[in-house]
């Protein structure tokens, strides 16, 4: 009986050893280390202490002088979506020309501590239930043309280059 217990015993304790652990904090734990090591390596487009309201009024200015939109994206440095996104625009040779042609770009910020509610609440009050970041196209008069959710744009940890071409190109300025 006694070495029937000890075997009991000593299967126990070797399955405890073999059987997987939990890694789940541990594994959401790496995550948001990568991400925050990933954030380093993107630039930080989003000016947190800027009035949003009073540079877009410059800049719709100026994108009427030039025939151009306003292309706004709404989100913020801490952000990995929204810098992902501005990285792709920057280094894709195509977009960054479609851009540059047709559109005065700007980063509309937003933080807990400069939530730009004036600038929000005028050109897109529906745009933060999209979640971050989303677009915002604005025509030299100032009006908002449309509000675009950038989900449909992911691919993978980045974006589809032929749908976000495609985004842009629909957005051009009607002459």
């Amino acid at each position: 009986m006694k070495k029937l217990i000890l075997s009991a015993l000593l299967l126990t304790v070797g399955l405890s050893f073999a059987l997987p652990k939990d890694n789940t904090k541990s594994n959401a734990a790496t995550g948001k280390v990568a991400v925050e090591q990933e954030k380093e390596t993107f630039s930080k487009p989003y000016n947190e202490e800027e009035d949003a309201d009073a540079k877009l009024t410059q800049l719709i200015a100026k994108a009427k002088k030039e025939g151009k939109n306003v292309f706004v994206q709404a989100g913020g440095n801490w952000c990995i979506w929204c810098l992902r996104f501005n990285d792709f625009v920057q280094k894709d040779k195509d977009i960054k020309a479609l851009v540059d042609k047709n559109f005065v770009y700007y980063h509309l910020n937003y933080t807990t501590k400069n939530k730009n509610a004036k600038a929000f609440e005028k050109y897109a009050p529906e745009g933060q239930k999209l979640g971050y970041p989303f677009f915002i196209v604005i025509n030299g008069k100032g009006q908002t043309t449309k509000v675009i959710a950038s989900g449909d744009l992911e691919s993978g940890k980045s974006y589809d280059a032929a749908k976000v071409k495609k985004m842009f190109a629909e957005n051009t300025p009607k002459k």
